[in-house]
């Protein structure tokens, strides 16, 4: 067209960049760089993109991380007499905000206020979200009270986002007074807040709270009776998902109420949902802390029978459990399992099956396992040396206790004082 003497247009230049930006999957760079050609061509020429072609292609550089660039095109198009409205600066935001250049993103935020550009929803939530999940939650919560004030009302994931934020911050008093404030706006929670109140009071200890949000959770109602917790309801509530139990199941299992885990986990098969190995991996551990080995091996099995794998957590939570009942010998027979399913045991599980060896007189057996972990390439620290040298003295082996401690300091790992 140009080789002709036809110089391209306003409606060539913006046809040409939108063909590469305009579609949902972003372009390649080479394909994004003619854009970009393209683009110092018209300015060039004094022409000028169109609202939608400045939204998609500055939505497409800071897809490759020319965030500079993207912001650059914007105030040069305003020079021009564009006004960008509240969709290109919140996708520009969105962008920033997903890469991590949250400073970056309130710096173009406060820029859109200035210029009289009013941030809705979307714009508020994509901010709120992004300053949480990095800790500012004060900040947030200025942005919250902002938009609120302003007349623009939160939606599920902006409450959401400050919910967990707070939860996450241990606030679970503040949590718990914006739960309220978003029910009474009339703003319904979804699965995603209750799995987070969930968690969040379980991890601070108030299970009872946890287990009244999960029953208010199924029957859209405030319910106080804890009897009433895991029994099925038939309403139009939100299901709990897989996330939800695990939450619960867990909470329950580290205040040792592992039998009403148990029936969670009962009442989770038989609604259709269908339990991981987080959730079994839960219950697997508070039995075996709670002294219930059979249990336990049940839950095991039944873990196996769905298809999951134990990992190093579940193996451990086994095997803590047979050292504290002193049945060392099927605790070697779980670590040579677990070795077998190519699950890696940790220093920490190799030093206490080799500390239970030695108190049960079996130090011949404890020095094997401490030099096969050495071949497995997990090294003995200073705990592990040590217990080794107590069983050894305390077996009469003072010769080998010796040559250990020579051994540990020509390995770099210093005896405690």
């Amino acid at each position: 067209m140009v080789k002709c003497g036809c110089q391209p247009g306003h409606v060539a230049y913006n046809k040409l960049i939108s063909s590469i930006c305009g579609n949902e999957e972003f372009p390649s760079s080479d394909v994004l760089e003619l854009a970009e050609n393209a683009y110092s061509k018209m300015l060039a020429d004094g022409v000028v993109l169109n609202k939608i072609n400045v939204s998609n292609f500055s939505r497409c550089l800071c897809s490759v991380g020319k965030f500079e660039k993207a912001c650059k095109i914007i105030h040069e198009m305003m020079r021009k007499g564009f006004i960008p409205d509240t969709s290109t600066y919140s996708k520009v935001i969105a962008h920033l905000c997903n890469a991590s250049k949250v400073e970056n993103a309130f710096l173009l935020f406060e820029e859109m206020k200035k210029n009289g550009v009013v941030p809705d929803v979307r714009t508020y939530t994509i901010l709120i979200d992004s300053f949480c999940k990095v800790g500012l939650i004060e900040q947030a919560r200025n942005w919250f009270d902002e938009m609120v004030k302003g007349g623009c009302a939160p939606n599920v994931v902006t409450y959401t986002a400050l919910i967990h934020a707070y939860l996450k911050a241990r606030k679970v008093s503040k949590a718990d007074e914006l739960f309220e404030m978003m029910l009474s706006k009339g703003c319904i929670p979804n699965v995603v807040t209750y799995t987070a109140l969930i968690d969040g009071h379980c991890k601070a200890g108030q299970i009872e709270k946890a287990c009244q949000i999960f029953a208010r959770m199924q029957t859209n109602a405030e319910i106080p009776d804890v009897d009433l917790y895991f029994k099925e309801v038939d309403n139009e509530a939100k299901t709990p998902n897989v996330y939800t139990y695990g939450a619960l199941v867990d909470g329950l299992c580290k205040v040792y109420k592992v039998k009403e885990a148990h029936e969670l986990l009962e009442g989770m098969s038989a609604s259709g949902c269908k339990p991981n190995r987080v959730v079994f991996g839960a219950l697997i551990d508070g039995f075996c802390k709670a002294g219930k080995l059979d249990e336990a091996q049940e839950v095991f099995s039944e873990m196996l029978e769905h298809g999951y794998d134990p990992n190093t957590f579940i193996y451990s939570s086994l095997m803590n459990r047979l050292f504290k009942d002193k049945r060392m010998d099927l605790a070697l027979k779980v670590l040579f399992k677990m070795l077998e399913n190519s699950c890696t045991p940790d220093v920490i599980i190799y030093t206490e099956m080799i500390d239970g060896l030695c108190k049960s007189g079996k130090t011949d057996e404890a020095y094997k396992l401490m030099l096969m972990m050495e071949e497995k390439g997990c090294y003995p620290n200073v705990v592990t040396y040590t217990a080794m040298i107590d069983g050894f003295g305390k077996a009469g082996k003072i010769d080998k206790g010796l040559e250990l401690l020579e051994q540990m300091g020509s390995k770099g790992c210093a005896p405690d004082s």
